[in-house]
């Protein structure tokens, strides 16, 4: 089942971004990422994949990472 991921992320600068985008792109399972929020500071993930382990891969890699929402994608 798909689900719909939007993680907030630490990112101060556009490396880090960058970053942000290629650990959630290389998680198994994953559709589609995209930066979200006034500042960019979200990252929406779209796809079939463990939320728990994206999230700790991302405060490894990144910085402070939360789970803002996680629900079904149609």
């Amino acid at each position: 089942m798909k689900q719909k991921v939007v993680l907030k992320v630490a990112m101060n600068c556009e490396k880090c971004r960058s970053e942000a985008l290629q650990v959630a792109a290389g998680q198994a399972g994953v559709d589609s990422v995209a930066l979200d929020g006034k500042e960019k500071e979200k990252v929406v993930v779209i796809g079939d994949f463990d939320a728990v382990k994206l999230t700790n891969n991302l405060r490894k890699k990144v910085g402070a990472t939360e789970i803002l929402t996680l629900g079904k994608h149609n």
